[in-house]
C-alpha cells in the first residue's frame, strides 16, 4: 500500500492506497492502521482501498478543531470528497466502524454499501465494554485475540511489555492517537448512535469475531436488530483483531456485498 497525504479543511491527512476494483473506505481503529494490515492486503485484491489516518494518527496533523462525534464523522466525508469518492464501500473496524456508522446515518443516501467490524458506538450497562484507557499494553493480547499468544507475538513483535522501557516507549507513542480516540470513546463510547441507526439504508453487513473480549459480540445482535435488513456474519476463533487473526473471512464477508 502507497502513503499519500490529502488535504482537508482542517489537516494534511494521510492515507493508505492500493488495489484495483470498486473504491472501498476503510476506517481504522483507536490502535491505527499500517500499510501491511492483512486486511487492507486481502481487500486490495478485489477493491480500490483507501485507508485514511484519522487527526493525529502516523503524521497525519493533529485537528483541535474536530471534538465531537459529529466533527469525526463531517471530517470523514471530507476526506472521501477530497478524495474523489462517491458511493465507496465503507468499511470500518471498532472506532471506526462507529465513525462510518454514523457516516451512513447521516447521510444515509450517499452510502449503499456498509461493512461494520465488531464497531464501537452502543453502550449495556449490563455488559460494560472494557475500559481501552486503562488497560496496560501486557493486558492488550487477552482482550483482543482469541489466540492470546499469537496475538501478543504480533503486537510486540518480540519485545518485553513488562519492561519500564518500553512501558515508556508505549505510553509516549499512544498518547497522541489515543488522546484524539479519546474524544469519542473515553469514558465510554456512547454518543447517541442508537438514535441513529435507524437512518442506514446502506446493504449492511456486521462482523464479529466470537471470542471478542473487548465489545461482547452481545453489541453485534444490537446493530443487527437496529439497522434495517443487516446481516452478521459471526468468525469462529477470533477476538476482537478479527481482522488480524481472519483477515479473509473478513474479507470475503465485505465482498459479499457486491
Amino acid at each position: 500500500m502507497d502513503l499519500r497525504t490529502v488535504q482537508t479543511t482542517y489537516a494534511n491527512v494521510q492515507y493508505y492506497v492500493g488495489g484495483a476494483g470498486p473504491d472501498l473506505v476503510f476506517l481504522h481503529g483507536a490502535g491505527g492502521v499500517t500499510g501491511d494490515d492483512p486486511l487492507l492486503a486481502e481487500l486490495a485484491k478485489s477493491h480500490r482501498v483507501y485507508a485514511p489516518l484519522i487527526p493525529g494518527y502516523g503524521d497525519s496533523e493533529e485537528a483541535p478543531e474536530i471534538r465531537d462525534m459529529l466533527d469525526f464523522t463531517l471530517h470523514t466525508w471530507d476526506v472521501a470528497i477530497a478524495l474523489g469518492l462517491r458511493d465507496p464501500v465503507l468499511v470500518g473496524h471498532s472506532m471506526g466502524g462507529m465513525i462510518a456508522a454514523e457516516m451512513a446515518a447521516v447521510q444515509p443516501r450517499d452510502v449503499s454499501r456498509l461493512a461494520l467490524i465488531a464497531p464501537a458506538g452502543l453502550w449495556d450497562d449490563a455488559h460494560p465494554i472494557a475500559d481501552l484507557f486503562a488497560t496496560m499494553p501486557y493486558e492488550m493480547p487477552a482482550l483482543l485475540f482469541h489466540d492470546v499468544e499469537a496475538g501478543a507475538a504480533m503486537l510486540t513483535a518480540g519485545r518485553n511489555v513488562t519492561d519500564p522501557n518500553f512501558l515508556q516507549t508505549y505510553l509516549v507513542a499512544n498518547a497522541r492517537q489515543l488522546g484524539m480516540a479519546g474524544r469519542i470513546l473515553f469514558p465510554i463510547p456512547e454518543r447517541g448512535l442508537s438514535t441513529r441507526l435507524h437512518r442506514i439504508r446502506a446493504r449492511t453487513v456486521i462482523v464479529w469475531g466470537d471470542s471478542d473480549r473487548l465489545i461482547p459480540p452481545v453489541y453485534a445482535h444490537a446493530f443487527k436488530k437496529a439497522i434495517l435488513g443487516a446481516e452478521l456474519v459471526s468468525i469462529p476463533e477470533a477476538g476482537h483483531m478479527v481482522t488480524l487473526e481472519r483477515p479473509r473471512a473478513v474479507a470475503d464477508a465485505i465482498d459479499a456485498l457486491h
